[in-house]
C-alpha cells in the first residue's frame, strides 16, 4: 500500500461525524465503549462499529484493563490533524 493510500484510508475513517467525535473525545480522555456511548447518546452496537473502523484504520488501539477495554488514539498524525481542526473551529 502506498503512502497516499494509507493517508486516504485514515481520512476515510475520520470522515464521519461520529468517528470524528469519538477520536476527539479519546484524545481528551481515553475511555471505554460505555463512556463513549453515554457521551454521544448512541447504541453500544453503533459505537462498536465505529470503533472497529477506527481500529482497522490504525487510528486507535484498545487496551484491556480488567473487565473493560480502554481506547486511545495511537496515530500521531491524526492527533496533529485534530489540533488543526480545533484551531480552525475556534477561528485560528
Amino acid at each position: 500500500m502506498s503512502k497516499y493510500e494509507e493517508i486516504s484510508e485514515v481520512l476515510k475513517a475520520l470522515a464521519h461525524p461520529v468517528r470524528l467525535q469519538i477520536v476527539i473525545g479519546l484524545i481528551k480522555n481515553e475511555c471505554n465503549v460505555t463512556e463513549i456511548q453515554e457521551k454521544l447518546g448512541l447504541p453500544q452496537s453503533t459505537i462498536s462499529q465505529h470503533l472497529r473502523i477506527l481500529k482497522n484504520g490504525k487510528i486507535i488501539k484498545g487496551v484491556r484493563e480488567a473487565t473493560r477495554v480502554c481506547y486511545k488514539v495511537i496515530n500521531k498524525t491524526v492527533v496533529e490533524l485534530i489540533e488543526i481542526i480545533k484551531k480552525e473551529e475556534l477561528g485560528g
